[in-house]
């Protein structure tokens, strides 16, 4: 005959959570890649029509683009495969939503992938700033001089799209954040 006492052993009913008690942010973060896609799609537009042409006494006329230094071009690149990374990325989230039991497989790629971009936008944005930087203030020892009071068009759409990169990489830093923090809630205690 069955005893019908509660069982004295501490761990009893100590197993995995349920599925419901799972830690689920997929919407949140469709979200943050819907955000990045347009940081991204932003910073490369911005940075494409930056393009200024001035008459510059002893030279004449003299263009100023992107495509003149590899830093402004590598920006657009990485911007670029982040840009397309968000798309794929977003359509894999919403997978997960339709298909829930691939989020444990998915949110370990996405953490490792968006650790991943998130290095090759900083390295990007951070290239393209040191430059900047050279072409807004000069560099007195070395004898080079500002641009940016002759190209003050092309300077600001440098700078605003360096800010919308350095944005980009916050919303990376967060989906990388989410990514590990959903993973953790899946661990069983």
């Amino acid at each position: 005959m069955a005893s019908t006492d509660k069982p004295t052993d501490p761990e009893y009913n100590k197993g995995a959570p349920p599925p419901s008690a799972t830690v689920n942010c997929f919407v949140l973060d469709v979200t943050l890649r819907v955000l990045l896609f347009a940081a991204a799609l932003t910073a490369v537009v911005v940075v494409v029509t930056s393009d200024q042409t001035k008459f510059i006494v002893p030279f004449g006329f003299l263009e100023a683009k992107f495509k003149h230094s590899p830093a402004f071009v590598y920006f657009v690149v990485a911007l670029s495969v982040a840009g397309l990374y968000s798309i794929i990325t977003t359509l894999a989230s919403l997978a997960v939503i339709w298909k829930p039991n691939l989020s444990t497989k998915f949110l370990l790629h996405f953490a490792f992938w968006d650790a991943l971009i998130l290095g090759l936008v900083a390295s990007a944005t951070g290239t393209a700033g040191g430059v900047a930087y050279i072409g807004s203030k000069g560099n007195n020892h070395v004898g080079w001089v500002k641009i940016c009071n002759n190209y003050d068009k092309f300077c600001h759409h440098i700078a605003g799209s360096l800010a919308v990169s350095l944005f980009a990489s916050v919303v990376l830093v967060l989906l990388v954040w989410l990514s590990v923090y959903s993973l953790h809630g899946r661990i069983p205690k």
